[in-house]
């Protein structure tokens, strides 16, 4: 299994950028400069790359040697382009599942997530270019593999991936607190995309407006919350338990 691969020094990340390799994220050290640090900016301008401006202590932590202010995570997978996962799913005759993850943060949340979205059959898993969990050697490990079977697709913003569902005819459903449906109530036979936000803050207000329905779960108990990775597999089981 080939695992997560990190490289550094302004001219070996260059030299990944040249070669085409996925790179998942690129941190930066705060205040850096020079003639090689220019290139790197100009090879990075796209806005393709996930960048993170950190003090030279996050970079020291990351990597022993001479890093140069430039540490990149060359990601074990590659990513999948949106419209033809989309034109796959809606061609096989199976209502589509996909999962729209919002800032989630945590690596070990996204591979447990992975792992119980391959279970219950998603399509699809759609995460933002910048903001992100990177894919690490931790979330391959948590995901059990199943980040090899499933495809990963990064989009400027989860808006874009929410208008894109929208207009291929999948309903968009949030899964918030901020409603009165409970999962329970809603219709997840039909083709859907499902909402998951960030472990602290949620779903951003500016994602989750753009949902054609919310749902949450009953919370029975005093803390109020559950594990994203947990709360997600309680959405995709009603799913599956909807469509069986």
């Amino acid at each position: 299994m080939q695992e997560t691969t990190t490289i550094f020094g302004i001219r070996a990340v260059l030299e990944a950028i040249h070669n085409g390799e996925t790179i998942d994220k690129i941190y930066v050290q705060k205040g850096l400069s020079g003639q090689l640090f220019q290139e790197l900016q100009q090879k990075t301008k796209s806005g393709d790359y996930n960048i993170s401006y950190v003090p030279v202590e996050k970079l020291n932590k990351l990597v022993k040697g001479n890093h140069q202010g430039v540490v990149a995570k060359i990601s074990p997978i590659a990513f999948s382009d949106l419209e033809e996962v989309v034109e796959n799913a809606l061609s096989k005759g199976t209502a589509p599942l996909f999962l729209l993850l919002d800032q989630i943060d945590d690596v070990r949340n996204f591979g447990a997530i992975i792992r119980t979205a391959e279970c219950c059959g998603v399509d699809g898993i759609i995460i933002p270019k910048k903001g992100g969990a990177p894919v690490t050697a931790d979330t391959v490990k948590t995901s059990a593999g199943a980040i090899f079977n499933i495809p990963l697709i990064k989009v400027d913003h989860i808006k874009d991936a929410i208008y894109y569902m929208q207009a291929s005819g999948i309903k968009v459903v949030a899964a918030t607190e901020k409603t009165d449906t409970l999962l329970y109530n809603a219709d997840l036979a039909q083709p859907v995309a499902l909402i998951m936000g960030n472990e602290g803050k949620g779903i951003s207000d500016s994602v989750l407006k753009l949902a054609d329905e919310k749902a949450k779960l009953p919370m029975l108990g005093s803390i109020g919350s559950l594990n994203v990775s947990v709360a997600c597999g309680a959405f995709l089981y009603e799913v599956v338990r909807q469509r069986l």
